[in-house]
């Protein structure tokens, strides 16, 4: 039966215990001429990059990049990646895209972050809800910089919850007229094209937001000093000021009062360059390491000879070789037109964050005192990973997302699902997924899972191992998701240990997934004893992922969690550490 590409969800199914194989195999192949395509595009963006590796330390420390290097990006058409060909831009999908911003992160992290946030969100409600009207006017300055676009959703008291935003839109006969102000917005400098989210409903209340079209030009918008940053310091992070700006209603972007969902489906389509990058920065740190390794020198031998060594960058590539995995099937959903990827998306971006902080730290240990020291880019790098954690949805808060979905799943599917789903933009988190009554119903998932369709039939014969440890993770997924339920019912929105130990299950599976699909690929194009390095990768992740599975399934009943929230409230009263040795 065919894949209904609008509704299917390997991780939703996962959840209920099914395997949709075919959703993730076979691994993702570029086709040969756009392939060729893309290696031109990418020899040319090193080549521009490499000339300045010279100025990204010096850059970092004055805090900007000089408007010359920029207008450098300009002209080499790395503004228009994501704009279509027809309107001067590259056309890339999300494969080509998530692969460039992969070569401009191997480089330095300020530009990358420059040019992701132009086209991976900034410009992206454009792309994805643009009118026609709205593209033709904007998509040629777009590509060839001439504006550069910003995404204004975050407020001082409005972060993850976005719905306690305070801009405000009001309507004056065909025009709105915005006032408000947004807080760290990337480009917010350099930018001339503002993707602006602002209340249009009562502010008082949690209500409806509209997504705007709004160009630094217009009368009132004002941008603030350049942020002093941790990490990524050259990127221009400002303030973005609105008083009484008169925007045209022909400048909203998708309809009015459905921002929200505007800003959920940019950030979700944006994470596969976000994801790019992270693969980008951890191949240069790979590089970096193993080079200081073989070439530094203790106790008369390379420290790549010594047994830790070896064990930190056997694992940097681990992590490296699996984020890539992930990444890369997270774009071929997108380019594939699977329209659900969200949780996948997500997934991409907590693991591919986090993977990239491992590899940073793991690097700067092994450069040792180097490490530290300005004079090299480890410690630059480091402080520049940092904020991928942060952005574009928090780790911890892209946790709740992924279990609560799943969740959302498996209650719907023993038709134990709340109405109160309504009031999803009122409240993002309960909004992730609300049951109601689940414990009403007492009949075990697990006895309706088809088990067919938990197996894989379609992998070479060298993957069955890896192949029946996921068949037993998946059906501990879903036995996981559904005991979750039953202990906590309607106050599992409340129980974030809970739901965390789910997601880590889940983004554990995932990538495991798609690791298992990239090395089935290989082992079927170039043979068995040609792909040894590649299926020692999966032997490893394998029992990484296993270990992982049935110690968050075993915390399930069995954990410290009311003991470590009432030291934190203990901590929360004393607004300090309670104790002193003397």
């Amino acid at each position: 039966m065919a894949i209904d590409k609008a509704t299917a969800s390997f991780m939703q199914s996962l959840c209920l215990g099914e395997i949709e194989e075919d959703i993730i195999l076979p691994f993702p192949i570029m086709p040969a001429p756009e392939k060729e395509t893309l290696k031109s595009v990418l020899a040319s963006i090193s080549e521009l990059l490499k000339g300045h590796e010279k100025d990204y330390r010096a850059w970092d420390k004055a805090g900007e990049f000089p408007p010359s290097f920029i207008d450098e990006l300009k002209q080499f058409g790395l503004f228009g990646l994501v704009v279509p060909e027809a309107h001067g831009g590259l056309g890339f999908n999300a494969s080509a895209y998530s692969r460039a911003l992969q070569e401009v992160a191997k480089f330095d992290g300020a530009v990358a972050v420059t040019v992701g946030a132009h086209s991976s969100i900034g410009m992206r409600g454009l792309l994805l809800y643009g009118t026609e009207e709205q593209k033709q006017r904007y998509y040629p300055k777009l590509a060839t910089g001439e504006m550069i676009a910003a995404f204004c959703l975050t407020e001082p008291g409005a972060g993850s919850d976005a719905a306690s935003i305070k801009t405000k839109a009001e309507r004056d006969g065909d025009d709105w007229i915005l006032n408000g102000g947004k807080l760290w917005i990337t480009n917010g400098g350099i930018a001339q094209f503002y993707t602006v989210f602002a209340k249009t409903g009562e502010i008082d209340k949690k209500g409806s937001i509209t997504a705007f079209i709004v160009e630094r030009g217009m009368k009132g918008v004002s941008t603030g000093t350049h942020e002093d940053k941790m990490g990524q310091r050259a990127s221009s992070t400002t303030t973005v000021d609105f008083d009484n700006v008169r925007v045209p209603g022909k400048n909203v972007l998708g309809e009015v009062g459905k921002g929200f969902k505007v800003a959920m489906g940019i950030l979700n389509s944006g994470r596969s360059g976000l994801g790019g990058g992270t693969v980008g920065a951890m191949k240069t740190l790979i590089g970096l390491a193993t080079k200081q390794a073989k070439e530094r020198k203790q106790f008369g031998r390379p420290i790549a000879e010594f047994g830790l060594i070896k064990q930190k960058l056997g694992h940097m590539v681990v992590d490296c070789f699996a984020t890539e995995s992930c990444v890369t099937m997270v774009a071929s959903l997108v380019d594939q037109g699977y329209q659900d990827y969200a949780v996948e998306a997500a997934i991409s971006k907590v693991f591919g964050s986090e993977c990239m902080w491992r590899t940073a730290d793991e690097a700067l240990q092994i450069a040792g005192g180097n490490g530290f020291m300005k004079d090299f880019p480890y410690e630059r790098i480091l402080r520049d990973a940092r904020i991928a954690r942060i952005y574009e949805g928090t780790n911890d808060i892209l946790r709740l997302f992924i279990a609560l979905t799943a969740m959302n799943d498996v209650g719907t599917q023993l038709k134990e699902l709340s109405s109160s789903l309504k009031g999803a933009f009122n409240d993002p988190i309960k909004g992730f997924g609300v049951l109601s009554g689940y414990a009403k119903k007492q009949a075990s998932l697990l006895t309706g899972i088809n088990r067919e369709k938990s197996r894989f039939t379609k992998l070479a014969p060298p993957l069955r191992p890896h192949a029946q440890k996921f068949e037993d993770e998946t059906r501990d997924l879903a036995a996981a998701a559904d005991r979750i339920l039953r202990k906590h019912g309607r106050a599992i929105i409340d129980k974030q240990f809970a739901t965390k130990r789910l997601a880590d299950i889940m983004i554990d599976l995932f990538v495991h997934a798609c690791t298992i699909s990239r090395v089935n690929g290989i082992v079927e194009s170039q043979g068995v004893e040609k792909s040894q390095k590649e299926l020692e990768i999966l032997q490893v992740l394998t029992g990484q992922v296993s270990r992982r599975v049935r110690s968050n399934f075993g915390k399930i009943d069995d954990n410290d969690d009311e003991l470590i929230k009432s030291l934190a409230d203990h901590a929360f009263e004393r607004e300090g550490y309670g104790w002193d040795s003397i």
